[in-house]
């Protein structure tokens, strides 16, 4: 079993930043990938960003040069920096980690983006 708790939602302008964090807990000896998606209103959840156990990273394409996804293996936790963020940014963003059949999906944290 993971655990994890996603933080570092808000409300924010146009062009404004934001930077969430994602904790993970539990059985996480063996996690290698950990992922952000997001899904807003009406719309199907999206993955946004990936970084694996070693460092590499993916991004969709509507965040490359925007946002960076990071990890810090001591405190078992991901983040997400989001720069030059858009009113179609908003959505639910939430962290995921695959492990063989299963998904575990944090409890999800508001990402609204209004002027």
């Amino acid at each position: 079993q993971v655990q994890l708790v996603e933080s570092g939602g808000g409300v924010v302008q146009p062009g404004g930043s934001l930077r969430l964090s994602c904790a993970a807990s539990g059985s996480i000896f063996s996690i290698v990938v950990t992922g952000w998606y997001r899904q807003a209103p009406g719309k199907q959840r999206e993955l946004v960003a990936v970084i694996t156990s070693g460092g590499i990273t993916h991004y969709a394409d509507f965040v490359k040069g925007r946002f960076t996804i990071s990890r810090d293996n001591g405190k078992n936790t991901v983040f997400l920096q989001m720069n030059s963020l858009k009113p179609e940014d908003t959505a639910i963003y939430y962290c995921n980690v695959p492990r063989g059949t299963v998904d575990y999906w944090g409890q999800g944290t508001q990402v609204t983006v209004s002027s």
